[in-house]
């Protein structure tokens, strides 16, 4: 088959590698039909993500049509399903909790070795996402095996195309969760950090939860203009003084929650921004949080800070002190997609939630580089980038 795969930083190309074949009864095998590149896939592409190896595949926002399931699977063949990015076994202490992300059985034995001195405890596995996280092949392929099928995927039914369910596989469910983590109460000021994905996401599910005025912060013409026709103000922060501005907006308190939907490839040239990026160039540091560090000073005293962006190390210049004197709460963590599935997938349905609005750009499966290249260094242009395996290149 034809998958895309890691070479090293800034390098994917679409190679012709071994079928997926079934290893455990509850796997199955879905022939891909429509597959997305992340912005949690730049970091990969960026080098900043510890443990990839050459010849990884990349991808964990896939969707596809079962070919084949194994004994235990509770998929049939021909279904179209939803993946997770989460691989979660159902069964353990912390899935039985519905913490799907913290699956303790997911990540074979020899896998955890590597995260549990990093973090005190060993990660649960993701789709593609480098061998801290299993190592497991991701989507961004023709086929791909899918572990514990009985508990992620969830079925499509018939008149929802593709392009409406995909994001089920974890931006949507990521941006739910976020504004979820942020405790919204009806009224609330709440300051999103970043329109990306994410951040869009979490902007729409933040009005539905009752947020009486969400504040979107980005640097980027079209993704602030998606962010307002979602009904949130924005700022631009190379024009604006963020801090000053929030203020002002918030009638002198601070918003009321926070949400750093960035992550730790923060951009612009604040001095903190750009000293984190020097040490990250030359390997002294991992994280890049301008936006989290903004975020906890900006929100209000009592307030809450949710942080759905991706964090891999550790990072310093971390304001602790504002954190504690001002008695905010912090909430974070990868998203328990399976939690919010079938809720979503409602939603979606009955036309209360529109995810299409984010794609930018549909590319062959074979075009994955170009597609990379242009979402890391075009991010005005190329909102969201969706690959179609099977589909014809352009010239």
């Amino acid at each position: 088959m034809r998958a895309l795969t890691w070479q090293g930083k800034h390098d994917v190309r679409v190679e012709t590698v071994p079928d997926p074949e079934i290893v455990n009864p509850r796997d199955a095998i879905l022939k891909v039909t429509s597959t997305a590149i992340c912005g949690s896939d730049l970091h990969l592409y960026d080098g900043v993500i510890p443990g990839m190896m050459s010849g990884d595949i990349l991808g964990h926002e896939f969707m596809g049509e079962v070919v084949e399931a194994g004994p235990k699977s509770t998929l049939k063949k021909g279904q179209r399903v939803v993946v997770p990015f989460t691989i979660s076994c159902g069964k353990c202490f912390f899935c039985e909790k519905q913490l799907y992300s913290a699956c303790d059985n997911s990540n074979p034995a020899d896998k955890q070795d590597l995260t549990e001195p990093l973090y005190g405890h060993a990660l649960s596995a993701l789709f593609g996402y480098s061998h801290l996280t299993g190592g497991y092949p991701g989507g961004q392929a023709e086929y791909v095996r899918v572990p514990f099928s009985d508990v992620g995927p969830i079925v499509i039914p018939d008149g929802l195309e593709d392009d409406k369910v995909l994001f089920l596989s974890d931006i949507l469910p990521t941006g739910w969760m976020a504004a979820e983590n942020a405790d919204i109460e009806e009224g609330d000021v709440v300051a999103v950090w970043g329109c990306g994905p994410v951040g869009l996401f979490a902007i729409q599910s933040a009005l539905a939860m009752g947020a009486g005025k969400v504040i979107a912060i980005d640097e980027y013409p079209t993704r602030l203009d998606l962010a307002r026709k979602l009904g949130a103000e924005v700022i631009d922060f190379k024009q604006t003084h963020v801090l000053e501005a929030l203020m002002e907006m918030s009638g002198g308190f601070g918003p009321d929650a926070v949400i750093d939907a960035v992550g730790m490839e923060a951009h612009g040239f604040a001095p903190d921004t750009i000293l984190d990026n020097i040490k990250q160039n030359v390997g002294m540091g991992a994280d890049s949080a301008h936006a989290l560090r903004e975020a906890i000073l900006a929100v209000r005293k009592g307030g809450r800070i949710s942080i759905p962006g991706v964090y891999g190390g550790f990072l310093d210049k971390f304001p602790l002190g504002a954190v504690m004197e001002k008695g905010v709460q912090i909430r974070t963590g990868q998203t328990h997609v399976q939690k919010y599935l079938k809720e979503l997938l409602h939603k979606i349905g009955e036309g209360e939630i529109d995810t299409t609005f984010l794609i930018s750009h549909r590319l062959p499966l074979e075009e994955a580089a170009r597609g990379y290249e242009n979402f890391r260094y075009k991010q005005n242009e190329w909102t969201k980038v969706v690959l179609k395996p099977g589909t014809e290149a352009t010239a």
